[in-house]
């Protein structure tokens, strides 16, 4: 019976083993864009800036394996604690199964098709800059909505 219900529906976060960790990504990005916290009450907003190691065609890091030593504040997904999930996008896999909610209809894991998160228009794929071409106290002015 287990064996027909698919890990994410049986499993939770910290039982998975690393290939089913790293196969709940759904290749959207929206994880590697910079966000600015409000000082007056602590919100978070996206902005359409990303880490200068996004592959924002592919919606990859291109420096994957080592990017907790590249970069300072990278999100470590895997080690978060419960409180840190509101950094992800409300869309993110990681997310949603913490919150208790299903995976989008979206998610490769769920259509078969590794392109449905660029075709439902989750992804960032033509949508972002690098942090290195814009300076960052301009950050403020990138901020969006479409990630939540």
């Amino acid at each position: 019976m287990s064996a027909d219900i698919a890990f994410w529906q049986r499993k939770r976060l910290h039982e998975m083993t690393d290939s089913e960790w790293e196969s709940l990504c759904d290749g959207c990005g929206r994880c590697c864009l910079h966000k600015l916290q409000d000082e007056d009450d602590d919100s978070l907003h996206f902005t359409d800036v990303a880490c200068r190691h996004l592959d924002s065609n592919a919606c990859q890091c291109r420096v994957y394996p080592n990017r907790l030593s590249w970069v300072k504040d990278c999100l470590d997904v895997q080690t978060m604690s419960g409180d840190q999930y509101h950094w992800l996008p409300v869309s993110c896999a990681y997310r949603r199964l913490h919150e208790g909610r299903p995976l989008a209809h979206w998610h490769p894991l769920v259509s078969g098709d590794p392109d449905s998160v660029h075709k439902a228009g989750i992804s960032v794929r033509d949508r972002v800059i690098s942090e290195d071409e814009l300076a960052q106290e301009d950050w403020q002015e990138r901020l969006i909505h479409w990630v939540e």
